[in-house]
C-alpha cells in the first residue's frame, strides 16, 4: 500500500477503516462484496474521511490482526482466506487486508445466509445483492451459461429450428466480408444447435435453450431495445423514441439505421469525388450495439438503451461485467463470454469476429476518426458507453474535411497530421471571431499569414468555408 494510493482515498477497491470495529459484520460486508466482485483492501489504521495515517501501537497489530482473521473465517460462507500483512506508512503502522476475486459464488454471512446475506460492491459502496445479481453470481460459481440452460416451459417445432437454421445462415451470407467468405458458409443444422447450447437434446428430443428463445425473440424471453433521441445532454426532454423486438438480428439492424437517420452526415473529397461520412464511423456504432447484444445479462430484465444527445451517443448494457473482467482488461482486447450459446451463434453469422476484438476495434475507429476515445462508464450493474460527438460546426467541418501535407484530401479514418490540427485550429478560431483578418487568425494559431491563406483558399474550393460581405470587412460562414 503506497502513499499515493492512500492519498487516492477510497475507491471501488480499496476501503479504510480508522480501527477495528467491535461488530466485526461492519466490515465483513465489504469483505463478502469484494469476494464477490474484482477483490479489494480494507486498510485498518486510516481515517476514511480525511485519509489521515493513524496507524496502531507495535504491541497491539498482531492481537488485531488475528481478530480479523478469526472474524472472516467465523463469519463468511463459502470460506474466504484474507491475505493480512502489516505495513509501515508515513512512520505508522498500519493493517491491510486483501480479499482475492472469488471462485465460488456467492459469497454470504454465515448469520444471515444466502438469500439476506450476499453483498457486492456498487460504485464505490457495499450493498446488498438483490435476487437478480445472486442469480448471476451462481451461474459465475458454477462456471455455467445463463443461456445454455433450458428455457423453462418453452417447447419448439422441427418449422421453428429449420427457420433458424435458414435465418441464421441468410445472416452469415449477409454480414461476410468478402465473396470467399461468403462461398466458405456451411449450412447449420440441429447437431450444431446442440453443441453450441442453442438446442438441448433430451430423451432424443430437442429443447429450446435460453439462447434459442433470445435469438427468435419468441418463448419467455421478451428483449427488446430503446431507442431514443434527447434534446440537449440530459433525458428531460424526448425527441424521438423507439423501441424494437423480434430476432436479436432484426433489433442490431433496427437500433443501427436508427442512429444512423440521427446524427449528422459530412462529407470528404478524392480529388473532385465527394464522399458522404457520418460524424460517427457507423462500423463503430454496429459493433458497439453487437457487443451489448452478446455481452449483455439476460438474467437482468432490463433493456439495451441506444440514446443519442446533443453531445453523445451512449449505449448501455444490462448486468454487471462478468467475473475475471474489468473495463480496462476490455479496453486491452481481454474477452470474458457471458452468453457462450449466443457467442457462436453471432461468430457463425459474422456479426463478431475474433472474440475480445471488438472492443480495441471500436476504440481505434472512434480515435481515427477525429473524436475523443470513447468513454465505459459503470460495470457494477449495467456498463455504459459514451462516444462524444462534436458539437460546434467548426469540428464537424474539420472531422468532415481532412487536408494532408500536400493539399489534397485524405481519408476520415486517416490519422491526423501536422497540417490537419492547423485546420482544426483555424476553424475553432473563424467559429469564434468569424469576422477577424488573416492576419488576425495567423497570429491566434501561430503559423504564418501564408499558411493560413493557402488553407483558407483550400476549404474555399472544398465549400468549407464561404464569404460573405465585403473585401473590407469580411465574414466567414463554415458549412
Amino acid at each position: 500500500m503506497s502513499m499515493e494510493e492512500i492519498l487516492a482515498g477510497e475507491s471501488k477497491n480499496i476501503e479504510f477503516k480508522e480501527d477495528l470495529p467491535e461488530k466485526s459484520i461492519k466490515y465483513m460486508k465489504s469483505v463478502i462484496a469484494f469476494a464477490n466482485g474484482i477483490g479489494g483492501k480494507i486498510v485498518f489504521g486510516i481515517a476514511d474521511k480525511t485519509g489521515e495515517v493513524l496507524g496502531f501501537d507495535r504491541q497491539d497489530v498482531f492481537k488485531k490482526m488475528d481478530a480479523i482473521a478469526n472474524a472472516v473465517s467465523d463469519s463468511c460462507e463459502p470460506a474466504i482466506i484474507p491475505d493480512i500483512t502489516a505495513q509501515t506508512i508515513d512512520g505508522q503502522t498500519v493493517i491491510v487486508v486483501e480479499i482475492a476475486e472469488g471462485r465460488q459464488r456467492p459469497y454470504y454471512l454465515k448469520a444471515l445466509g444466502r438469500e439476506s446475506g450476499v453483498y457486492v460492491r456498487v460504485a464505490g459502496t457495499t450493498r446488498l445483492a438483490d435476487e437478480y445479481m445472486i442469480k448471476e453470481l451462481l451461474f459465475e460459481g458454477s462456471n455455467r451459461h445463463f443461456d445454455q440452460m433450458l428455457c423453462t416451459g418453452s417447447k419448439v417445432t422441427d418449422e421453428e429450428i429449420d427457420n433458424l437454421c435458414k435465418s441464421m445462415k441468410e445472416q452469415a451470407i449477409k454480414n461476410a466480408h468478402s465473396e470467399e467468405q461468403k462461398a466458405s458458409i456451411k449450412d447449420v443444422g440441429r447437431q450444431q444447435l446442440r453443441s453450441w447450447g442453442v438446442l438441448i437434446e433430451r430423451d432424443g428430443k430437442d429443447y429450446p435453450s435460453n439462447a434459442f428463445a433470445i435469438l427468435t425473440g419468441r418463448g419467455g424471453a421478451h428483449v427488446v431495445t430503446q431507442c431514443g433521441v434527447f434534446k440537449g445532454t440530459t433525458k428531460e426532454v424526448f425527441v424521438d423514441r423507439r423501441e424494437y423486438d423480434g430476432p436479436l438480428w432484426e433489433q442490431i439492424e433496427e437500433a443501427y439505421q436508427f442512429v444512423l437517420r440521427n446524427i449528422h452526415l459530412g462529407a470528404t473529397f478524392e480529388g473532385i469525388y465527394r464522399q458522404d461520412v457520418y460524424e460517427i464511423p457507423p462500423d463503430a456504432i454496429r459493433e458497439l450495439i453487437i457487443n451489448a447484444m452478446v455481452h449483455r445479462s439476460y438474467l437482468d430484465h432490463g433493456t439495451i438503451q441506444v440514446a443519442i444527445y446533443d453531445n453523445r451517443l451512449e449505449i448501455t448494457s444490462p448486468g454487471k461485467l462478468p467475473m475475471g473482467q474489468t473495463i480496462e482488461r476490455m479496453k486491452e482486447g481481454y474477452s470474458k463470454i457471458r452468453n457462450e450459446a449466443l457467442a457462436y451463434a453471432f461468430s457463425y453469422m459474422n456479426l463478431i469476429e475474433h472474440w475480445g476484438s471488438g472492443i480495441p476495434r471500436i476504440i481505434g475507429k472512434v480515435k481515427a476518426a477525429g473524436l475523443r476515445e470513447p468513454e465505459f462508464i459503470g460495470g457494477d450493474v449495467d456498463l455504459r458507453i459514451n462516444i462524444y460527438r462534436n458539437q460546434s460546426a467548426a469540428n464537424n467541418a474539420t472531422n468532415n474535411v481532412k487536408i494532408n501535407a500536400n493539399g489534397t484530401n485524405g481519408g476520415v479514418n486517416e490519422p491526423a497530421t501536422k497540417e490537419q490540427e492547423q485546420v482544426k485550429k483555424l476553424l475553432d478560431a473563424i467559429a469564434q471571431n468569424p469576422s477577424a483578418t488573416q492576419a488576425h487568425y495567423a497570429e491566434q494559431i501561430g503559423v504564418s499569414k501564408r499558411t493560413v491563406s493557402r488553407i483558407f483558399a483550400s476549404l474555399q474550393e472544398k465549400g468549407v468555408l464561404r464569404q460573405t460581405g465585403t473585401k473590407r470587412k469580411s465574414n466567414w460562414i463554415i458549412k
